[in-house]
């Protein structure tokens, strides 16, 4: 057998020292993320900001096993994976990554875990299928680039979402700023000075599929509305980049009302991301609005660090399920690596 081969190498393992009789396994974890500008108008063609979110996270190991199982913790569910459905993301994680590190999907269990919302416009799908695809390429000893790491996880992506921009997974692989433009590489955002965010989940789910399908829809009906709406969204994006760049976050706040009024026109916002967002206002937010898919999921408020607080408790006593104050650290715009 090859030395990568989990197999050998636990045969190596336990045969060469004694004291460490572990069985092989892989791991493998993965941050959330929020879009900060540039939602849904992504999707065609036009640039968008994303963040990675470490407070929230997805984890993944794969042990040697009797047959091919997938155990999904948060759901108290394991299941053959021989039984997966077709659209099942994590047998497609799995299926993509072996195939890319050339060995047998065979005698193995996936186990899964996430403290990301599901729905939720935080990355849960992409994290979890990143985590998977980091878990079993560790299994067999194969090491990853982050460029490679999303390409195997937008396999993933597009069983969940039917055609999804890959914003998800690129931003979760590389766990950086990113700005991203659908078809081309992306590009570090350089932040030159933190900011504070506080993300409200509404508790209402929000499956990107749908609300990516139903603006798909009413473009169709309605391209040249649409299309005009998408480029304001893209001049929003880039005055927001070249702000990041500087040294004045707190102008993001109005630029982020703007984008919130350009997603209702839409159609993929909803009264409870527009009641988070008054909320936040009045309490001291510099500006809020809804990220991700929409119609649920997040509202992201901008705030000072001696709001923070105060906002995130209005935003819960208003009825969010669950608030995070998070800070977006400065960050050169240097290569990726």
């Amino acid at each position: 057998m090859r030395q990568s081969d989990p197999l050998a190498r636990y045969f190596m393992q336990t045969h060469s020292n004694e004291a460490a009789w572990q069985p092989v396994q892989g791991e493998g974890a993965a941050v959330g993320k929020i879009i900060l500008f540039g939602e849904h108008a992504v999707v065609y063609g036009k640039p968008a900001l994303a963040v990675p979110v470490g407070a929230v996270t997805a984890r993944a190991t794969i042990r040697p096993a009797q047959g091919e199982w997938i155990h999904a913790q948060n759901f108290s569910r394991r299941y053959a994976l021989a039984q997966a459905i077709e659209r099942d993301p994590l047998a497609q994680a799995l299926r993509v990554t072996s195939a890319y590190c050339g060995q047998p999907l065979r005698n193995l269990e996936l186990t899964v875990s996430s403290t990301i919302p599901v729905a939720g416009g935080l990355g849960s799908g992409a994290a979890v299928a990143t985590a998977t695809v980091r878990a079993l390429a560790d299994y067999h000893g194969v090491a990853l680039t982050p460029e490679t790491v999303a390409a195997l996880t937008f396999e993933s992506e597009k069983l969940l979402h039917g055609t999804p921009s890959g914003i998800d997974n690129t931003v979760i692989a590389y766990e950086r700023p990113i700005v991203f433009v659908k078809g081309e590489p992306p590009v570090p955002l350089r932040v030159a000075q933190p900011f504070t965010l506080v993300i409200a989940d509404t508790g209402v789910p929000s499956p990107t599929r749908v609300t990516v399908g139903d603006v798909a829809a009413a473009r169709a009906r309605e391209p040249e509305r649409f299309d005009a709406l998408f480029a304001e969204v893209e001049a929003l994006v880039l005055a927001a980049r070249a702000i990041i760049a500087g040294s004045d976050p707190a102008s993001l706040g109005p630029l982020m009302e703007a984008n919130q009024r350009l997603l209702e026109a839409l159609g993929v916002s909803a009264e409870i991301n527009e009641r988070l967002c008054v909320v936040a206002r009045q309490t001291g937010a510099l500006g809020a609005k809804l990220s991700g898919g929409g119609r649920g999921g997040n509202v992201i408020a901008l705030v000072t660090p001696e709001a923070a607080a105060r906002v995130a408790e209005a935003l819960a006593a208003a009825g969010a399920k669950r608030t995070i104050i998070t800070e977006i650290g400065a960050q050169a715009a240097g290569p990726f690596g």
